[in-house]
């Protein structure tokens, strides 16, 4: 069975991320991706091989709609490129998708070298 992955990014962090996936296309293209909006479009532009589900925006309710997905059971791993410099309106929502991280036992990373010793660990395998 295919793992599901998670990608999202503040606006800062969106093309970090996109760089990031464009190095593990190939692994990513194994996976069911998800997304919220505008973090997908940037991955996509950068990644047009790639299958994303898109979400919502973050600030709109993507953070939310991808924690609902946590709960279900239907995601095995975040990827969150955050911006730790600029304050965010919707930080609450941003807490909320930790939060059910934690709850639900879910690997994430928050940055590059971490996402890679995701992958190195066989995240993206399966």
């Amino acid at each position: 069975m295919m793992p599901s992955i998670a990608l999202v990014a503040h606006d800062l962090k969106k093309e970090a991320l996109a760089a990031w996936a464009k190095r593990n296309e190939r692994a990513l293209a194994r996976c069911a991706l998800v997304s919220t909006g505008t973090t997908g479009a940037v991955v996509m532009e950068t990644c047009p091989s790639l299958d994303i589900r898109r979400m919502k925006s973050g600030p709109l309710g993507g953070d939310q709609q991808i924690g609902a997905l946590i709960a279900e059971g239907a995601i095995d791993a975040l990827i969150f490129f955050p911006d730790p410099l600029t304050p965010m309106p919707h930080d609450v929502d941003v807490k909320a998708l930790l939060r059910l991280t934690l709850v639900y036992d879910i690997p994430c990373a928050f940055n590059p070298r971490t996402a890679d010793m995701l992958v190195a660990g066989g995240l993206l395998d399966g």
